[in-house]
């Protein structure tokens, strides 16, 4: 889903930047939502943290990735670029974790 999602990102011709604020925004909810719930422990928050979640990841994948290449088109000096590099690599890789995260939390056996 990662490797799909990234390669979305990476070819489609649609700019993604307009969905940059709405995928913030989301993340900031399914955040306080996760920290609500963790008072609250409802199994249905919990399911619907996690469904929003990895869409809201999800859409972070594509939109990062096409955010990565465009700074990649513009010209900046050699160590800028390699700040980019593991700036943009650390964003993928907060999205893999966190899409995995939930992958499992939607999957995994609940105590009923």
């Amino acid at each position: 889903m990662f490797g799909a999602t990234s390669l979305y990102g990476y070819t489609t011709k649609r700019d993604l930047s307009q969905f940059g604020s709405f995928l913030i925004m989301g993340l900031i909810g399914v955040v306080i939502a996760s920290v609500v719930n963790l008072f609250l422990g409802s199994t249905a928050l919990q399911f619907a943290v996690s469904v929003i979640g990895i869409l809201v990841f999800v859409g972070l994948t594509a939109w990062d990735t096409q955010t990565i290449k465009e700074q990649y088109a513009e010209n900046f000096d050699q160590e800028s670029q390699q700040k980019l590099a593991v700036f943009g690599a650390f964003s993928l890789y907060l999205n893999f974790v966190n899409i995995f995260q939930l992958l499992l939390t939607f999957t995994g056996q609940r105590e009923e």
